[in-house]
């Protein structure tokens, strides 16, 4: 049994980013943060109470990353599927679902997650004829790394054609003979997925696999972005058995909207691992699969400028039933015409706005108009820094001439609009360092093109911390609570290897973490760290 008051001493404690604060003490008590200073004041204060001191020997501790937008159940689903990432050509995907598939013979569905047809040798998008040559006898559904997108097999393509709806472009693709090409996107993958029918059993495996991924992290909060019904009852079930040590912040999907109007639930309601925040709403796709909404067509397909996943009116519908029930909408916007829609919709409504603090997820691209617009309106942001080298292609999806509103998170702070980072996981990789690399090199080192339009907007070290923990608690509505390592606030932190604000900045990608707290509670300790094991 791990003792009531544990005091970390002879460290360099990072309190918060901004305003820097450092300390070399610091003592829990409980859940929550008792003292924060000097290293013998934390000795004393552990050692009256007969509680335990661990010596960080020059070690730093930091808050907890907060993860501000992800997709929990999805990381946990990945976790026990196809890891489709890295994925250079269609052979090296049929080899992996080869693979996969002769070592899980169990599986009623083959699933999978990560590919993206820009870095395919072939230059080409999979198709279900790809899948057929491997897999034939059981259905299959590979998504694209983005989500917005995916390939399935026909034996998928016979499942969807017992539905009553039509299997028609834009959600299904047809070649120009008419035949179904195997790639499903926005509607149509969702329809897939929810062919995949998971046991409350299976979810809650999904979802300690994914807690304890975040925690060898260093991730001690996270939101989940779009949560359903069978996630958020797992949810529940863990937390009744006290198995929920991660702090999660579930933003429900919009179906589950009236049910929490007629049950009265508003913003914070809950438990401390477990809380409702708000309401996702889906306003356009993504980039990568040219789904997402601009103001003008894409610079690499003319053809297209994107396609709307919601309509103007229901977007105003779910943006006042949320208003008017004290729920925060966090609504997806990744083009510019779809960040226009959302503000429409959020300015009809904007005494809200305030309390409630609505949020525009991504804000990939955004004109400068449009970042006026927010900061007058007081939206705050969740960011995902590591969209920039995933997204190496960005510039030829938009062209020169918006480079500079893709990503532009400098522009956007300077604004004063309120923003906190994440990762989409598991659109991207969960470690928060990789985020951070990237938010303050910006693909540089990489030799990312958009790099050479944006270096304007790289954040420095300080910032780009301060962001992944005070910021994201700021867009939860959490920073009196959770974001630094103030006294009175809950004890949740990371030590590591290394001092990020001394490290050049392409070791950032390397800082590991050593040990993960939440609560007062040692939940993930490294073989260098046994001490507080």
């Amino acid at each position: 049994m791990f003792s009531q008051i544990l005091s970390l001493i002879n460290g360099k404690i990072y309190v918060s980013f901004k305003p820097l604060k450092t300390a070399n003490g610091i003592t829990l008590f409980g859940d929550k943060i008792l003292y924060v200073g000097s290293a013998d004041h934390a000795d004393i204060l552990a050692k009256l109470q007969n509680g335990k001191v661990v010596d960080l020997d020059g070690k730093v501790a930091m808050p907890g990353f907060i993860d501000s937008h992800l997709h929990l159940d999805s990381l946990g689903i990945g976790l026990n599927t196809i890891d489709m990432r890295n994925t250079t050509s269609i052979k090296d995907l049929q080899d992996r679902l080869k693979k996969f598939a002769a070592t899980h013979p169990e599986a009623k569905w083959i699933r999978g997650r990560g590919w993206d047809q820009e870095s395919f040798e072939e230059g080409r998008w999979p198709n279900k004829s790809d899948l057929d040559e491997v897999v034939s006898d059981k259905p299959v559904l590979l998504i694209r790394t983005c989500g917005h997108a995916a390939v399935v097999n026909s034996k998928t393509l016979e499942l969807l054609k017992g539905l009553s709806k039509p299997l028609e472009p834009p959600e299904y693709d047809r070649d120009n003979s008419g035949e179904l090409t195997g790639i499903v996107r926005e509607d149509g993958v969702k329809t897939v997925r929810n062919m995949i029918i998971y046991t409350s059993e299976e979810y809650i495996k999904f979802l300690k696999d994914a807690s304890d991924h975040a925690f060898s992290n260093g991730v001690t909060t996270v939101a989940i972005a779009g949560c359903i019904s069978e996630v958020f009852k797992a949810l529940h079930l863990m937390l009744a058995n006290n198995e929920l040590r991660l702090r999660v912040r579930a933003f429900l999907s919009k179906e589950l909207l009236p049910y929490a109007k007629v049950l009265g639930i508003a913003r914070n309601f809950g438990h401390p691992n477990l809380k409702i925040s708000g309401v996702k709403v889906l306003a356009d796709g993504s980039l990568g699969a040219r789904t997402a909404l601009l103001s003008e067509p894409y610079s690499d397909d003319p053809s297209t400028s994107g396609v709307p996943t919601i309509s103007e009116e229901e977007l105003h519908r779910i943006v006042k039933e949320s208003s008017e029930n004290e729920l925060q909408v966090a609504a997806h916007g990744i083009g510019d015409k779809s960040i226009d829609q959302i503000l429409n919709a959020y300015e009809a409504f904007k005494e809200y706005i305030p309390k409630l603090r609505h949020r525009i997820e991504h804000t990939s691209v955004i004109r400068p108009d449009q970042i006026k617009r927010m900061a007058k309106l007081g939206v705050g942001t969740a960011v995902q820094p590591h969209f920039i080298p995933s997204d190496w292609w960005a510039v030829k999806r938009v062209g020169v001439k918006r480079a500079p509103w893709v990503y532009p998170f400098k522009t956007l702070l300077d604004a004063g609009i309120r923003m906190g980072f994440s990762t989409d996981c598991p659109v991207e990789p969960l470690n928060p360092w990789l985020t951070v690399y990237a938010a303050v090199t910006r693909g540089e080192y990489e030799g990312i093109e958009l790099s050479k339009y944006t270096a304007n907007e790289k954040l420095d070290v300080a910032t780009a911390l301060h962001l992944y923990t005070q910021g994201s608690a700021q867009i939860l509505h959490e920073e009196k609570e959770l974001g630094t390592l103030e006294e009175g606030k809950f004890a949740d932190l990371i030590i590591i290897d290394k001092d990020p604000l001394q490290v050049e900045p392409r070791e950032l990608k390397d800082v590991k973490v050593l040990g993960t707290i939440v609560g007062g509670i040692p939940v993930y300790v490294s073989d260098e760290l046994h001490l507080l094991a």
